[in-house]
């Protein structure tokens, strides 16, 4: 049995997936990079059960968690006059060649001079991010991407920085609803940080209850010895590891779920505080 994951450039799962590995040896994962076109295509044609994805995507027949957003960053080469502070205005790049479509960036679309004029340079062929980071880094143009992408392809001839005015991605979590299993709710209680016992359903607490109530019943019913000695206890069986484990999870889950209560002092009913007696060390002569 298995299970895959698939997460597209600039996202790191590594937190998730060692977690799993943790509570989970039982089912393998195989996570592989997807691009960002082929981001859902991998959960429709099976490769993956699980897609980590960059909003927005085509939700039909998907179910989708959004997780945490990701700033945009503009790239430059590494001498990029306008980069030198920490943080840059979009209309400070107004002037800039874009090497990507002007679509994937609307709010620079929209203020862009070479747009506006109809000056902009058709883009350089190239195959992928790789390329077009040497393009950047020749000082060709710019790229405003997610900051997790400017991460993964970083170079030392390039600087990224934040830029305002541009909308933050979404990265999300999506599956195929018609194909949610108990794997998936696993894995999706581990991304929202639930522990072991609260991330899956609650039969193995009703399951573990049963036991120890059947165990305390044969207990009672036990035979008496023939020398009058009380009956001994049964053997208990040999728990595995794993059952070690969830029972201990059970404890944990239930002692989080106890009230606290705040002790209260008072005294015992019907009692009251001891008095000095006030005769108590005068003579008895009067």
């Amino acid at each position: 049995m298995s299970f895959s994951l698939a997460f597209v450039a600039g996202v790191t799962p590594t937190k998730w997936t060692r977690i799993w590995t943790t509570r989970r040896p039982d089912v393998p994962l195989t996570v592989f990079r997807t691009e960002t076109a082929e981001q859902i295509a991998v959960l429709h044609d099976g490769r993956a059960d699980l897609s980590l994805v960059r909003l927005p995507i085509d939700e039909t027949n998907l179910s989708v968690i959004n997780l945490y957003n990701e700033i945009p960053v503009v790239v430059a080469s590494k001498d990029h006059a306008t980069l030198q502070s920490e943080t840059v205005l979009l209309a400070d790049l107004a002037g800039e060649h874009l090497l990507q479509n002007p679509d994937e960036v609307p709010e620079w679309r929209d203020l862009a001079d070479e747009v506006r004029d109809g000056t902009r340079r058709a883009l350089p062929l190239t195959l992928g991010l790789d390329e077009t980071m040497e393009q950047v880094a020749a000082g060709v143009g710019i790229i405003i991407v997610p900051h997790g992408v400017a991460r993964l392809y970083g170079r030392k001839d390039v600087v990224s920085r934040p830029v305002t005015g541009v909308a933050d991605t979404q990265i999300a979590l999506a599956w195929i609803t018609r194909e949610t299993t108990d794997d998936i709710e696993e894995f999706i209680g581990i991304v929202r940080g639930r522990g072991v016992a609260s991330s899956r359903t609650d039969t193995g607490a009703a399951a573990a209850g049963a036991a120890s109530a059947e165990a305390s019943a044969d207990a009672d019913e036990a035979p008496a010895r023939s020398d009058g000695r009380p009956p001994k206890p049964p053997r208990k069986p040999k728990k595995t590891d794993k059952a070690k484990a969830a029972a201990k999870a059970i404890r944990v889950a239930a002692a989080k779920a106890k009230p606290a209560v705040r002790k209260k002092v008072e005294n015992s009913p019907g009692r009251t505080r001891p008095t000095k007696n006030p005769n108590k060390g005068k003579s008895r002569g009067r």
